[in-house]
């Protein structure tokens, strides 16, 4: 690699005309220190669900990169993402995980901030400051923040597009994410508040993984083997079933050049429900009637099922289980991994029991599944720090020439690679948007105007 300052990523560390990325990406305290210049804040980061903060006054501490941000609904039911810092000398103005509130204050020098971010006490403004102190212009630092589905993001730099143009084609696949079991939109609510835990590695080994890796299935062998789902037979998924008994195609999809990606299956038309929820009828009943009304409604788009993917950079959702999990940087040899899992909101108690003991169990900190991935990322950052092995580059060249633009369902979109097989086509997707946001660092990041957007 070379020297700080002069590193050069697209075309260098990240070399996808050959398919083969330096190890140094994941390692490296330069190249983590431009991560946080470059990629994190002129991108969209998921901060958190509606449900999370339904009623005026309530707000969770979320974090945008290393940084701790306030996810709040204020009195007049506006969303809003503060900066956690007060514009003094940087203290926190909120040290709880969750509450309700129309005031944060600091507990070092006791300025006093509303729900809106603005700045409205401040001690001895009279006799210190002799009232020269102009507190609209020192209001909380605000990001910009955008609702999509109930899912909110936020981002710093004002030059961004906006978030559904930042999203790209992926918007198809994240909206069959964001769909009730029933095919139609409408409201699912986070329980169980925000799994946190730390591995061992680099961010990036997280947000790859989810992109698209089905090479790594042997690695749940063992969890395969046992009754994990809820189908009373031995597997993992919710679509086990299914996907046992039926013709499927397995989809890559990646959405260049923002570097999204999804995976999912394509199956047969008019499939035909086979039972998955067998622990207690009305579960069952409930699946089954959505699984009929969503075909009815989504006709021949009811062939496709996802099965998660990742939003550039940090962020990747799972169908099934139905989660966000946020791969937050902490430093380049640990991530901080942050998991919300919903429900719909308004179906019966005796399925969000069922999908509350199942998520709990497949991923998260005690699920099985997720267990073996760590210890994947675990091992394999740890043999990427060495001092031999860091001279070897890795090859991300399964599939490679191979992809496939498109796709006979026009419906779909994106660009979309169909086989049987395995491919590393999502993850030089993400990769090679990397490369280009880390070889094109802004030359003056368009910061939010905090006194402009008060106003």
């Amino acid at each position: 690699m070379s020297g700080a300052g002069s590193i050069r990523y697209k075309g260098g560390l990240v070399n996808l005309d050959k398919g083969m990325i330096s190890r140094d990406i994941f390692t490296s305290q330069q190249v983590y220190e431009d991560e946080l210049e470059r990629i994190f804040p002129r991108s969209w980061l998921f901060v958190g669900h509606e449900s999370q903060v339904p009623e005026p006054g309530d707000y969770i501490l979320a974090r945008m990169a290393e940084e701790s941000v306030i996810f709040n609904r204020d009195r007049h039911g506006k969303l809003h993402v503060f900066l956690n810092n007060c514009r003094h000398r940087g203290m926190r103005v909120c040290r709880y995980d969750k509450g309700n509130s129309t005031k944060f204050a600091c507990p070092f020098h006791a300025w006093v901030f509303n729900d809106e971010g603005a700045l409205v006490g401040v001690p001895k403004m009279d006799s210190a400051y002799h009232n020269e102190l102009d507190k609209s212009q020192w209001g909380l630092i605000e990001a910009r923040v955008y609702s999509y589905r109930g899912y909110v993001f936020a981002c710093w730099d004002e030059a961004v597009p906006d978030f559904e143009t930042s999203i790209g084609d992926l918007r198809f696949y994240f909206d069959d994410y964001c769909e009730l079991p029933d095919g139609t939109y409408g409201d699912w609510e986070a329980f169980g508040g925000i799994f946190k835990w730390r591995v061992p590695c680099n961010w990036k080994w997280g947000a790859e993984n989810f992109s698209g890796d089905y090479y790594h299935n042997p690695s749940h062998a063992s969890v395969d083997a046992v009754v994990l789902s809820p189908a009373g037979v031995k597997g993992r998924h919710t679509y086990d079933t299914i996907t046992r008994k039926r013709e499927v195609e397995l989809l890559n999809i990646c959405v260049r050049p923002e570097g999204h990606t999804a995976r999912g299956q394509l199956f047969a038309e008019n499939y035909e429900y086979l039972p998955t929820y067998q622990e207690m009828a009305v579960v069952e009943d409930y699946f089954r009637d959505c699984c009929n009304k969503r075909q009815s409604l989504r006709g021949e788009k009811a062939r496709f099922f996802g099965h998660g993917g990742t939003i550039f950079p940090n962020v990747s959702f799972s169908n099934g289980v139905q989660s966000m999990g946020s791969w937050h940087p902490n430093g380049p040899n640990e991530t901080q991994v942050w998991r919300i899992f919903l429900v719909p909101k308004e179906a019966p108690d005796e399925v969000k029991d069922v999908l509350r003991h199942y998520v709990i169990r497949y991923q998260g900190p005690s699920g099985l599944t997720e267990q073996d991935d760590m210890e994947n990322w675990g091992s394999a950052h740890e043999g990427s720090r060495g001092t031999i092995a860091r001279r070897y580059d890795y090859p991300y060249t399964m599939g490679m020439g191979h992809e496939s633009k498109g796709w006979s369902e026009e419906w779909l979109g994106g660009e979309v690679y169909v086989t049987e097989n395995v491919s590393e086509q999502n993850q030089r997707a993400y990769y090679e948007r990397w490369a280009d946001m880390m070889e094109h660092p802004p030359t003056a990041p368009q910061l939010r105007d905090t006194a402009a957007a008060a106003e």
